[in-house]
């Protein structure tokens, strides 16, 4: 359903998706670069007809709202896993089928862009207040072992600039 923007595959290379993450990352600041993904995406879809909005660029692709979808399915399950990492010692952190997930009923796209905005906004309150000296706890990912918070943080600042890259693919294709 979506074009992976990140070659390896979460399932079924967890250390090669670790790390082509953290190479979109490279060494910026991963709040900076979650701060400006949220801004970006809100200022690239501010005049998306709504049309366009659930038109898919090709039929296996995510649409915008489709996409945006599973960046907020993405934040729920970082801000769930960066709180346990925080407030637990060495919590297991489940993995998430992201498929499955798209299938669920969503609110209509300018609620759901609000709705990130807020969580983003949550998660980088928690990122901002976390003393460096807690951002190497971890927690034991189902999936790629070991996850400091540190890491995760790094992660989900990646899948926000790939999926940001996808977004402007996707725009670029349905306005044609």
């Amino acid at each position: 359903m979506e074009e992976r923007i990140v070659a390896a595959d979460p399932v079924a290379d967890p250390q090669g998706y670790r790390r082509a993450l953290l190479a979109l990352l490279g060494d910026d600041d991963p709040g900076e670069v979650l701060e400006a993904t949220l801004r970006e995406l809100q200022e690239r879809t501010r005049d998306l007809p709504a049309e366009l909005v659930g038109r898919r660029p090709e039929p296996r692709e995510w649409s915008v709202a489709e996409l945006l979808a599973h960046l907020w399915d993405s934040e729920v399950v970082y801000g769930f896993r960066a709180r346990a990492i925080l407030a637990q010692d060495r919590p297991q952190l489940v993995a998430y089928d992201q498929e499955a997930w798209a299938t669920l009923p969503r609110p209509p796209f300018q609620e759901l862009l609000a709705g990130f905005a807020g969580l983003r906004g949550a998660n980088l309150a928690l990122i901002r207040a976390t003393p460096a000296d807690r951002w190497d706890r971890v927690g034991v990912h189902q999936e790629r072992g070991e996850t400091s918070f540190r890491v995760a943080t790094q992660e989900i600042a990646g899948h926000a600039r790939a999926h940001l890259l996808q977004l402007q693919q996707t725009v670029a294709a349905v306005r044609g």
